[in-house]
């Protein structure tokens, strides 16, 4: 198997399909990949279930995507925060549904989607509203709550620099989500602001090896 390096993000985004599912990286705007949500606006795909930290900031990337009524469904930590506008009126115009997930259960299913894992146990939401419906085990006196992975039809990540064959390194607070969601969907794609020849990278920096990553875009200088 071979990354693609594509020549711009719509080149990156091509062959979407109504319906995927679309892990979206980044905290806040740290490590979001604008340019291929961006790409993906115009490239049409519909009806999209979306996963992500937060839903969206401003009117940009995939606040915009919501506006345009692209996405069915957003599963995610953090759907309210000060510059959530859109989402909190889709959301409360019933244009969007909305799946809750705490931080770091939100990681983990993610995680444990890359890694093979049926499903797993975890204290988090215990005797909330966001264990409601779901299997509880008592284990060693204490209460858990059965979770499920997620799994992504595709990946839209941030990172720093990448090689040639797709080798990616993130650059600090960047990194969050980009490297559970790269194990965890059928197609990933990322965004970087270099590509460098193959040997550059340090080994010892590469935290998503080439083999998770299917295309690789070099983001436009927006300066």
């Amino acid at each position: 198997m071979s990354t693609q390096l594509c020549a711009d993000a719509d080149e990156a985004v091509a062959g979407t399909q109504d319906g995927s599912t679309v892990l979206i990286g980044g905290f806040g705007m740290a490590g979001m990949p604008v340019t291929l949500i961006d790409a993906l606006l115009r490239q049409g795909a519909g009806d999209l279930t979306v996963v992500s930290n937060n839903a969206g900031n401003g009117d940009t990337g995939l606040a915009a995507l919501l506006a345009a009524g692209r996405v069915r469904k957003v599963i995610c930590s953090f759907p309210r925060q000060a510059d959530s506008y859109v989402f909190d009126e889709l959301y409360r115009a019933g244009k969007v549904e909305l799946e809750v997930v705490p931080q770091g259960n939100l990681a983990e299913r993610i995680r444990a989607a890359g890694a093979g894992i049926g499903a797993f146990f975890c204290p988090t939401a215990v005797g909330t509203l966001l264990s409601e419906g779901k299997e509880t085990r008592e284990i060693d006196g204490r209460t858990y709550v059965l979770e499920y992975p997620i799994k992504g039809d595709v990946a839209l990540i941030g990172a720093y620099r990448a090689d040639r064959v797709g080798n990616l390194v993130y650059r600090k607070t960047a990194r969050n989500f980009g490297p559970v969601m790269a194990t965890a969907a059928t197609t990933v794609i990322a965004q970087v602001r270099e590509i460098v020849q193959t040997g550059e990278l340090d080994p010892e920096t590469v935290i998503t090896p080439s083999i998770y990553v299917d295309r690789v875009v070099q983001e436009v200088d927006r300066t």
